[in-house]
């Protein structure tokens, strides 16, 4: 969500922005600009220049091409609507009254209604929707109150212009601003949102995100919430919340280049769903090997005080995530014994339960900047730091595919998914970490509480190890057969998806995939609940999808699908039978596993399903409308 990109050095600047703003591509965007200060002739003070163009980045990368803007320092922006429609009038870079200073902004500035009201009264006229505006303008007049008052037009002045707005400002947010006085200065600023810092060979980076950064440097420092800094080309300042100067050493961006190709694929989601047998295979390799003794079946990095003591666990999550949450919840209560329950997060924030003693609070994150979840893992960790009971001892587990995020920073125990990057906005391979972590959590916690034999243990450890086969193939065979058929849903309005039990999530995800890349209205229900409602929206336009696997509620699926079939309604199956087929008007087949490891499964139809749809219809399917990949506000 919001993507922002900045770099001060010795050469042009302007094609480095757009380098920086294409990696960021897959947070998804609606409009991108960028800024640049060209210091003519070395002299005080330069020219500002800004090109700002609605829609993707190529539209911005060729009109640069047609007229690039000088400079050697810059700041450029993707954006994804908050306050304002999608246009070029409220894409950032966005400017102060003058005209001299520009500023680009991730997050949501909760008071800017108060603000934009005073910047009124002072005769400053907006030009936008959007809340982003106020800051340069209220930055513009700080700088005239230190310029009146004696001070010189220099980055100093900049900077403690810059930290005196931040002040005002509630809410969330990063910035990066650059002032034509100031030509040879860039002064960033994180309030929640994340930015981080790069150090590369006579130049020096902002962005909102790692990625951008490849290419450029290896070498950098997340900035701290409250934290500012000044960048320049001889290096970078970094001061706390109270204006005094901090020292901390960058670190190295560890592992794979952050860099994506489609090879052959058409979309990046087609190829990210091909990479989910590697994805589970990874996953096996690092915390599954052959080699594990019976007392410690799974190779997991969890401290054994998070073990120790826990009664209960709660997940905190939102969208995809909390669908895999959802699985694991099914399997850490009905395998391992461990009452859980599942949030979510931005309900919880403002409506948590009541605190009770001996909970393991779990957050799930692809990105590991999920604003709702990390809003409400600090606040967890103040209610239970307030209390002095010991009784309410404070565990928090994060489950990430970015260790390198504010997941990774700010919590003691996290799993790394190691899925690689998803350009996809539409998660699929992640999805599938993230369920795999929880039935590594579940073998954890059942063979630490010895709520199962150690044959069960053995049994499910075994099912796991042969998913990256099963997956392989079934990909390869219902690719082929969602192809086909992707056709016969072009027109449809609205789909059903059923499931239950450990399925149940599933029907969820299955439906939000359909939702998120096709345009089309769909809704997981649990099977038993078709009667209790949603059967009133059944003919012959509604098709329903209905996940049917062995186990305790199979034949009660059947039913429910039988119900639906009574009703006109075209029916899709998933199921390990294809005795069942007479039943189903289109089956996908999935090999004959047990129930607890059905959703592993299950998932990918239904993620091919939707993509061949959504690409038969020719829509763009790796960054849908109205969607970010890392939701960062509220």
């Amino acid at each position: 969500m919001c993507g922002i990109f900045a770099v001060i050095g010795s050469r042009e600047v302007s094609s480095l922005l757009i380098d920086g703003l294409r990696k960021l591509e897959y947070r998804g965007y609606d409009s991108a600009g960028i800024a640049t200060i060209d210091n003519l002739n070395n002299d005080q003070i330069g020219q500002l220049n800004v090109t700002k163009a609605k829609g993707k980045l190529i539209n911005l990368s060729n009109l640069i091409k047609k007229k690039p803007p000088k400079g050697h320092v810059g700041i450029a922006h993707t954006r994804w609507a908050t306050h304002g429609k999608p246009n070029e009038r409220n894409a950032h870079p966005h400017l102060d009254f003058s005209g001299q200073i520009a500023v680009v902004q991730n997050g949501i500035i909760e008071n800017y209604r108060d603000l934009s009201n005073s910047l009124k009264l002072k005769g400053i006229k907006l030009t936008s929707e959007t809340d982003t505006e106020i800051i340069p303008h209220l930055i513009g007049l700080e700088i005239e109150h230190y310029l009146a008052n004696g001070l010189s037009p220099n980055e100093q002045t900049l900077l403690i212009a810059v930290q005196k707005v931040l002040t005002l400002l509630e809410g969330t947010y990063s910035i990066a601003v650059i002032w034509s006085k100031a030509p040879n200065a860039l002064v960033v600023a994180r309030g929640q949102a994340p930015l981080v810092l790069g150090f590369g060979e006579g130049e020096f980076f902002c962005a909102s995100d790692t990625p951008a950064l490849t290419g450029f440097t290896r070498t950098f420092l997340p900035l701290r919430d409250h934290e500012s800094a000044l960048l320049t080309p001889l290096g970078i300042e970094l001061y706390d919340d109270d204006g005094k100067r901090q020292h901390r050493a960058p670190s190295i961006i560890e592992g794979a280049e952050f860099f994506a190709d489609k090879r052959n694929f058409r979309h990046f989601m087609l190829k990210e769903i091909y990479e989910q047998p590697e994805t589970a295979q990874q996953w096996i390799d690092r915390f599954l090997p052959m080699d594990l003794p019976s007392e410690n079946p799974i190779a997991m990095p969890v401290s054994k005080s998070i073990l120790e003591n826990i009664e209960q666990i709660q997940i905190l999550a939102c969208g995809t995530s909390r669908h895999a949450g959802m699985v694991g919840a099914y399997l850490l209560e009905q395998f391992a014994g461990v009452p859980t329950k599942v949030y979510f997060a931005s309900e919880f924030r403002y409506a948590p339960p009541p605190l009770s003693p001996h909970t393991l609070t779990i957050g799930v994150s692809q990105s590991g900047e999920t604003a709702d979840t990390l809003a409400a893992l600090r606040m967890e960790k103040e209610r239970r730091d307030s209390t002095q009971d010991p009784n309410f001892s404070f565990h928090q587990l994060g489950i990430t595919n970015r260790v390198d995020s504010s997941f990774g920073r700010e919590l003691e125990n996290v799993i790394d998914i190691g899925s690689g990057i998803e350009i996809g906005v539409a998660a699929t391979k992640t999805f599938l970490g993230q369920m795999l972590s929880f039935y590594g959590l579940t073998i954890l916690f059942a063979s630490h509480r010895q709520k199962r034999k150690s044959q069960e243990i053995l049994d499910l450890s075994n099912d796991l190890r042969l998913i990256p086969k099963q997956l392989t193939n079934l990909i390869k065979k219902h690719d082929s057969l969602s192809k086909e058929i992707a056709h016969l849903f072009v027109e449809t309005k609205d789909v059903i998806f059923l499931g239950r039990g450990i399925n149940y999530p599933i029907a969820l995800e299955g439906a939000l995939k359909l939702k998120e890349i096709s345009y089309i209205h769909a809704q997981g229900y649990p099977a038993g609940e078709l009667k209790h409602g949603p059967i009133a929206l059944l003919d012959q336009h509604v098709p329903v999808v209905s996940i049917a696997v062995p186990g305790v509620v199979y034949e009660k699926v059947l039913s429910n699908s039988q119900e639906a079939k009574a009703r006109d309604a075209r029916l899709i199956g998933v199921s390990t039978h294809r005795s069942e087929s007479e039943m189903f008007d289109e089956l996908f087949t999935i090999p004959k596993v047990s129930e607890w490891v059905s959703p592993l499964l299950t998932v990918v139809p239904l993620q091919l399903f939707s993509y061949h749809i959504a690409a038969h219809k020719g829509l763009d399917v790796d960054q849908p409308r109205n969607l970010a990949k890392s939701v960062t506000v509220e």
